[in-house]
């Protein structure tokens, strides 16, 4: 089943066409009209994570066990590499429950 003209090609615009030009001018125009803008560098922005995020890095300490990388790595190249459908969907179910029992009601 084919939906909308298949043969048509997608619309694309060049980085620096006058169209990007000038979305880029009318959307600078509008900020510009709304006040002074904050900058990146003034130091006054600040960023709140939301419980769950809190709970997701609250397990993360960077670590990874290099060898296992390489031999799976290998036996993916060797072709030798077989996939548990069965263990990883209990990974993420576990996972799930886990980031789950972390977040906070409120």
């Amino acid at each position: 089943m084919k939906i909308g003209q298949t043969n048509a090609p997608p619309a694309i615009t060049p980085a620096g066409s006058a169209a990007t030009s000038s979305a880029r001018a009318a959307t600078e125009g509008a900020r510009d009209s709304q006040g002074p803008r904050a900058a990146a560098t003034d130091g006054s922005s600040t960023v709140q994570l939301s419980s769950t995020a809190r709970a997701l890095l609250e397990g993360a300490d960077g670590t990874f066990d290099a060898e296992k990388v390489e031999r799976v790595r290998q036996s993916i190249s060797d072709g030798t590499y077989k996939i548990n459908p069965d263990a990883i969907a209990d990974k993420l179910i576990a996972n799930a429950h886990e980031v789950l029992g972390k977040i906070d009601p409120a």
